[in-house]
């Protein structure tokens, strides 16, 4: 769909009249008013009052690579090699891997304001509204295969947890192996994938989805109880720029690290975030289950099942996680 002009006009979430728009945009009301269909379309909900205009109940914050870029360390501003924005794409992850087939590298990240195809682990459909939560993937290399990146996706999350704190959110807790949580309630999560030789030279492109302020109309879709940083945060969540300068500052060292240090640094604090430590679970894989007792994680990230028959390592794959009930 192409870009709407009225967007950043709107975006104040002030009320704006039909003329006004359309001298601003030397158009005339019908073509206002086409456009202001499309933003129905993108799942923005317009507001209409007779005599005072349009407005985006409160506005909306789209992605600036100024205001990014000045919330980053100056470490990480070395880290990164381009910082790619996006208003609408199948999803970043998809994205992010067709640059790499084309010859992009490490430091490249890549954000959207809306996916029309977000995934999540297990096929699963990320549900993606236009200007309301982050899509963000990150591309860096790696030349000693998929072996020596064991727990780097538990590792992610660890950063992602610190880069909320470091904007005042309330703690977050860990499910294994890639999800994020708040009181119980998904707040998001991490998708991990890679291109190149899985043995010797490989890119991972480090996929984060994050709820801020999603839409009760879009979160219809979502088959597991959810939340977003406006409803932890009591309604005052930081901006998605400062949130997404943020996450760089925790996830470009990270990734740019992982291959020197491995899980070893992260394990203990991913431990600490654990919102399973120590709780009766039910693994399934497929039309199989294991029931056991949560342990945390190993040095390779794998997670520690306690069965009738010992420790079992639990490693990633088509594998969910419920607590037993």
């Amino acid at each position: 769909m192409p870009k709407t002009t009225l967007i950043p006009m709107l975006a104040d979430g002030d009320f704006h009249s039909g003329q006004d728009l359309a001298t601003a945009l030397g158009v005339s009301r019908t073509a206002v008013w086409k456009q202001l269909n499309r933003l129905q379309e993108l799942g923005l909900a317009v507001e209409s009052v007779k005599g005072r205009g349009y407005r985006l109940p409160g506005g909306v914050e789209l992605l600036d690579g100024t205001r990014i870029r000045a919330g980053l360390d100056a470490p990480v501003l070395g880290l990164l090699r381009e910082l790619l924005l996006l208003e609408i794409v199948d999803s970043t992850n998809a994205e992010a891997l067709r640059r790499v087939a084309a010859g992009g590298g490490p430091g490249l990240v890549c954000s959207a304001e809306q996916q029309t195809a977000g995934r999540g682990r297990r096929g699963r459909t990320w549900v993606s509204p236009y200007a309301r939560n982050i899509y963000l993937s990150l591309v860096w290399e790696y030349h000693e295969g998929a072996a020596a990146l064991e727990g780097l996706s538990l590792a992610v999350g660890v950063a992602v947890a610190r880069a909320l704190a470091h904007l005042g959110l309330p703690p977050l807790q860990l499910k294994w192996p890639n999800d994020l949580l708040h009181a119980g309630a998904k707040l998001g999560g991490v998708l991990l994938e890679m291109a190149g030789d899985a043995a010797g030279r490989c890119q991972v492109v480090i996929g984060v989805g994050l709820n801020v302020a999603m839409p009760s109309v879009a979160a219809k879709d979502i088959d597991q109880e959810w939340t977003d940083l406006a409803t932890i945060s009591g309604g005052s969540a930081p901006g998605r720029n400062a949130v997404v300068a943020s996450l760089l500052n925790e996830l470009l060292p990270l990734a740019a690290s992982f291959a020197r240090t491995g899980f070893a640094p992260w394990r203990d604090p991913w431990m600490a975030l654990d919102a399973f430590a120590d709780t009766p679970v039910v693994m399934h894989s497929g039309e199989q289950r294991q029931a056991g007792i949560a342990r945390g994680v190993d040095e390779r990230g794998a997670l520690q099942l306690e069965t009738t028959l010992g420790l079992r390592p639990i490693y990633g794959g088509e594998i969910s996680l419920r607590a037993a009930s």
